[in-house]
């Protein structure tokens, strides 16, 4: 007869911040999210913007409370460095599709490139990826390409600010001359750097497709700030927990801010609207306490500071 068993005691949950993760290739954001929950002992784990399995870099996880902050976060701009392979288009635009045309691009010279770079930057009509996660009548338009269905997707207005070429390299592939272009970009919310490499080929008259994306930036958030997921789980097995950007600071680093005075930190906990101090339609701001704490979202159009989300309600 054996006696009773004792359960590992459960590891506590990680603290309530942000966590900037740098994914690695071959892994989807959900692959992330899966993993995280792990590591911060908590199911309640989130992303702000999904990166394709292809790609790597800042992908920005939210634990605990902080998943509220997320939704503010996958609007703002997001910067990439990449790699377009000129002279070859694919069924993804990425080089984990199949090849569509192999046209060669000998005759793109480096001012039809130029040109072909200028047009699609600025505010801009872009017409996403067929195998974006974009829905069709309620199915994700990549999983209606995989089932073998045309998807003819609408162009929506983005804005690519910054759209410099780095690095131009012509070499011959299989005995098709190519060039590979190194660029970085800047782009708005919903901007598919994917559908840049399409078009740039497509206006040149070679195709295209990007054969590396690495996201360096989203909003204030730098990949000089983020974790690997190995790096992440050294930390567990030393501290028994991972490292996250608390609420404030996480605040801080994506919304102007406001100090706070004791009694509008009380007033907030009971949900009531503040006088504005800033001017009209000046958006999100967080309400910072004396003590340094994050206290709540703020909606100010000058006249008042209504909250949209409290996080330290009145006990």
């Amino acid at each position: 007869m054996t006696g009773p068993t004792t359960d590992a005691p459960r590891r506590p949950a990680a603290p309530d911040g942000l966590v900037i993760v740098d994914k690695p290739e071959g892994w989807t954001s959900h692959d992330v999210v899966g993993r995280m929950r792990r590591l911060a002992a908590t199911r309640k784990v989130g992303h702000a913007g999904t990166l394709d399995p292809m790609a790597t870099g800042v992908l920005v996880v939210g634990v605990g409370r902080a998943t509220k902050l997320l939704t503010y976060l996958v609007g703002v701009d997001k910067e990439y460095v990449t790699t377009i392979r000129l002279g070859l288009s694919t069924t993804t635009d990425d080089a984990q599709g199949d090849v569509l045309e192999s046209l060669g691009a000998d005759r793109v010279t480096d001012v039809l490139l130029d040109e072909g770079v200028r047009r699609l930057t600025g505010d801009i009509l872009q017409v996403p990826s067929s195998v974006s996660a974009i829905k069709v009548d309620g199915k994700r338009s990549y999983a209606r390409v995989r089932a073998g269905e045309d998807v003819a997707l609408e162009a929506r207005p983005v804005r690519v600010p910054r759209f410099d070429v780095t690095s131009v390299r012509r070499t011959v592939v299989d005995g098709l001359a190519v060039i590979d272009v190194d660029a970085t970009v800047v782009c708005s919310s919903g901007t598919y750097v994917r559908a840049l490499a399409r078009d740039l080929g497509a206006g040149l008259g070679c195709g295209g497709h990007l054969t590396m994306l690495r996201r360096t930036r989203v909003g204030n958030h730098t990949l000089g700030r983020a974790s690997t997921l190995e790096e992440l789980a050294a930390q567990v097995d030393s501290d028994g927990s991972i490292t996250v950007l608390p609420l404030a600071d996480a605040a801080r680093a994506t919304f102007d801010t406001r100090d706070l005075t004791d009694d509008e930190v009380r007033d907030l906990g009971h949900g009531r609207r503040l006088t504005g101090a800033r001017e009209p339609g000046s958006g999100t701001v967080a309400g910072i306490s004396p003590d340094g704490r994050l206290i709540a979202l703020l909606e100010d159009d000058g006249r008042h500071a209504r909250p949209v989300l409290v996080f330290a309600p009145a006990g």
